[in-house]
């Protein structure tokens, strides 16, 4: 078993079935994932195509980081300019293969889910900034600070730089780990037509005193 890095480490190519899989299991009782792919006996492997596409988008996009080769965290941020999935963008990360790969009805739940929440981030962050398009941590490595680990460094330097973070949760769980990191909660309202709590938090960024 690898050990986790002092600093977070960019993920391969080569390392994205390691890290879907990986995410399929840290998020399969998440809320959004249960209202996307409600059936559980198909969620695990459907959710594994989703965020093999995801992770795509974010080395293409963004940056992708892991706590170490093994993958017990990974991470994705995105410039804000590049948050908002186009089709040509979906298209260059393999994004044609989701509505098969998921089902018709949970590429329509995707869709319809993802119209929304883009909306919204660009109702309460217009500014450039970067967003925390997710994070997960393998069940068998929570509680071991794994999570701090991937975060820090980057709002690190959003601080030097001066740019906010923007990030989206839909589990009430981790929004005492996100106000821990300096998130603050700007709107939580349900999405509609599921029984998802969608929390959005900004992130100002800190100057030394």
């Amino acid at each position: 078993m690898a050990i986790p890095a002092a600093t977070p480490v960019l993920l391969e190519k080569n390392d994205i079935p390691l890290a879907a899989a990986m995410l399929a299991r840290a998020f399969e009782s998440d809320p959004k994932m249960t209202h996307l792919l409600p059936d559980i006996a198909a969620r695990t492997d459907r959710s594994r195509f989703l965020f093999e596409f995801e992770i795509r988008y974010g080395l293409i996009y963004g940056e992708v980081y892991a706590t170490s080769p093994a993958c017990e965290g990974v991470c994705v941020w995105l410039p804000s300019e590049k948050s908002a999935i186009t089709l040509w963008r979906a298209f260059r990360a393999g994004g044609f293969r989701l509505r098969d790969q998921l089902g018709p009805e949970g590429f329509n739940r995707l869709m319809s889910f993802s119209d929304r929440v883009d909306a919204l981030h660009a109702q309460h962050l217009s500014v450039p900034h970067i967003y925390l398009f997710f994070i997960g941590v393998d069940p068998v490595n929570q509680g071991q600070g794994l999570a701090g680990k991937l975060i820090r460094p980057m709002l690190e330097r959003l601080d030097a730089r001066g740019f906010p973070c923007y990030l989206n949760t839909q589990n009430e769980k981790n929004v005492g780990l996100y106000e821990h990191f300096g998130f603050r909660v700007v709107d939580r309202q349900m999405i509609p037509g599921s029984s998802i709590i969608h929390t959005a938090m900004v992130r100002d960024p800190r100057s030394e005193t």
